[in-house]
């Protein structure tokens, strides 16, 4: 993995140096949907997307496959999910296998900076790494519009700066307020299909999957006790983007179409 791209995938984790990303399958080992939620991305296709059954989809940071293998449980769609961590690729595969979607999901290791310059006519892309991975916000979308067809979907997971809030935690990440996110779709040919925000059930499920981080976290401190501030530093990371999601930014998975 390039430096520049271990970089870019530490702070789309929150990690504060690349040090950690050895140690991220064991810290997100309890869980499996990692960020963007698949309930809410299937409801989003289902109500505003008509005649998807042989859609073509690609999830890009797909994680362990959470979204990817229940959407084509659901929905019966062809899924192709890419990320950089082999064990979430290999959870992933197994997944499929489990939910009996493996002949509709194809799972492959690779650095989505790559895939997406590579990757061609989509139905629907799906990116639900929150971060800088593909470059700013208008970076990131003009890169996702590439590998969709013409009047395909864009399913992006992010967050928007509440106008009143005051300070920011979370310092890995720039948040935008929700009207220069609207420019942006905009400037980019991007029409807002629909929008799902992050619930207060979705908030309090946050809180459960803090506790297990924390517990893994506690474990690996007492294996490697000089890496400690690098475990704590994460801890820490994590607790304020919650903390942001709850005071300063609201969470939104949108659907955007190309036009």
């Amino acid at each position: 993995m390039e430096k520049e791209t271990e970089e870019k995938l530490a702070k789309s984790l929150t990690a504060e140096t690349t040090e950690l990303l050895e140690y991220i399958p064991y810290l997100l080992c309890d869980l499996w949907e990692i960020g963007s939620s698949p309930y809410d991305m299937e409801e989003l296709i289902r109500k505003n997307i008509k005649h998807y059954e042989n859609f073509e989809v690609l999830d890009l940071g797909c994680g362990k496959g959470a979204v990817s293998v229940k959407l084509a449980e659901s929905l019966g769609i062809h899924v192709k999910g890419i990320d950089i961590i082999g064990d979430f690729i290999e959870f992933a595969r197994k997944k499929s296998v489990e939910y009996e979607v493996s002949h509709l999901c194809e799972f492959v290791l690779g650095d989505i900076n790559e895939a997406v310059t590579m990757e061609k006519d989509y139905d629907i892309v799906i990116f639900g790494a929150v971060g800088n991975v593909l470059g700013n916000p208008e970076e990131t979308l003009r890169k996702l519009k590439k590998t969709i067809k013409d009047n395909g979907f864009i399913l992006i997971d992010e967050a928007y700066l509440i106008s009143s809030a005051e300070s920011i935690k979370y310092k890995n990440y720039e948040y935008l307020p929700y009207d220069e996110w609207l420019c942006i779709f905009e400037k980019l040919g991007l029409r807002v299909a629909a929008e799902i925000t992050v619930s207060a059930e979705q908030e309090v499920g946050s809180d459960a999957e803090m506790a297990f981080i924390e517990k893994r976290a506690e474990e690996l401190i007492k294996k490697f006790p000089e890496k400690k501030s690098i475990f704590t530093g994460y801890i820490q990371s994590q607790k304020n983007e919650y903390e942001d999601l709850e005071e300063n930014v609201k969470g939104v998975t949108w659907l955007l179409q190309k036009i």
